[in-house]
């Protein structure tokens, strides 16, 4: 038990419940922030996946062009 104690002293589980609300509304508001952040990423993910894919069909029709002359 007490190379447990050793490994972890960093737990602590209060006695008083009420410690544990500053914890939940940073918990909530930093997944609130993840959230909006990973939805950002996505946006710009997409935008540049279509860029891509433009900039792919481009380079597809000019081979195509210089492959018949």
């Amino acid at each position: 038990m007490d190379a447990l104690t050793i490994l972890m002293p960093f737990l602590y589980f209060p006695e008083d419940k009420s410690e544990y609300i500053p914890a939940a509304i940073s918990f909530a508001i930093g997944m609130v922030i993840l959230f909006f952040i990973y939805r950002w990423i996505l946006k710009i993910s997409k935008k540049q996946a279509e860029k891509a894919k433009e900039i792919e069909n481009r380079v597809m029709h000019d081979e195509k062009i210089n492959h018949t002359k």
